[in-house]
């Protein structure tokens, strides 16, 4: 638990960050000051100023409440959903686990990047349109991986006492099955995050997610490619904040799993 303590707190540093980000900003992320456009990082804009003026360092640190908290919902939404769904479909079995995979078959089918782009362009952009189209694509990884551990305990001694304990199909599955495939889940999901982020970012960079004058990562990198020789502060410092967060959570997720398999 101690390896595992110094990632825990760096996530949960970045995650303070993007809760609170409207209260730690030093100036307002969306006031224009078109005199102070483009200026160099100094002592009173530390990351320097965009186009409009608007103080960069301000707008990354909003930008990780939309970026960061957006990401760790959808991402929350699709372990949840598609865990609940491979797991009663790996329990039940029959007709709608045969429907539901075949389901999932299809989207597994796709490049998930592609379709994403395809899905959110085809429903007009916007941040909550990219999370929809994410959250389509994603789900069924995680009902193959939950439904995969399912039928690996359905057959388990405990399950059969519980049974003969009168326990109903919907008390079994989610008093005993659920938390002994939470693990593997929660290790899968955290190995994600750093994926949501670049595929969430990579959409508003694309024009696809969040739109101007949102303080997003992927959307600022957007608007500073123009201006990357002559004012690179403006796309380096959201790809920066980028990089660590995604290597941040990358790192957690690696000592997760290695934490939860010395466990067993």
């Amino acid at each position: 638990m101690k390896k595992l303590a110094p990632y825990l707190a760096a996530a949960g540093a970045l995650i303070f960050i993007a809760i609170f980000a409207e209260h730690l900003t030093p100036f307002d992320p969306y006031v224009q000051n078109l005199e102070g456009a483009l200026t160099p990082p100094n002592s009173e804009n530390i990351l320097g100023t965009d186009r409009y003026g608007r103080d960069v360092l301000s707008r990354v640190i909003v930008g990780s409440q939309t970026t960061l908290c957006a990401s760790l919902l959808l991402l929350a939404t699709i372990s949840i959903v598609g865990s609940l769904i491979g797991a009663v479909c790996g329990f039940c079995g029959g007709k709608l686990d045969v429907f539901l995979m075949r389901l999932s078959d299809v989207f597994l089918a796709f490049p998930q990047m592609v379709f994403a782009i395809a899905a959110a362009g085809a429903l007009g952009g916007g941040l909550l349109n990219a999370a929809a189209a994410l959250a389509v694509i994603g789900w069924p990884k995680y009902a193959r991986i939950s439904r995969g551990l399912v039928l690996a305990i359905r057959s388990m001694p405990y399950l059969d006492a519980a049974k003969m304990a009168g326990s109903s199909s919907t008390k079994i599955l989610f008093i005993h099955v659920l938390p002994n495939i939470a693990g593997p889940v929660l290790v899968t999901a955290a190995l994600d995050i750093g994926t949501i982020i670049m595929e969430l970012a990579g959409l508003s960079f694309l024009g696809l997610g969040a739109q101007p004058p949102t303080a997003e990562w992927g959307a600022m990198m957007n608007n500073g490619r123009s201006m990357l020789q002559t004012a690179p502060w403006v796309i380096l410092a959201p790809g920066t904040a980028i990089f660590i967060t995604v290597a941040t959570f990358n790192l957690l997720g690696d000592k997760l799993r290695d934490f939860l398999g010395g466990q067993k």
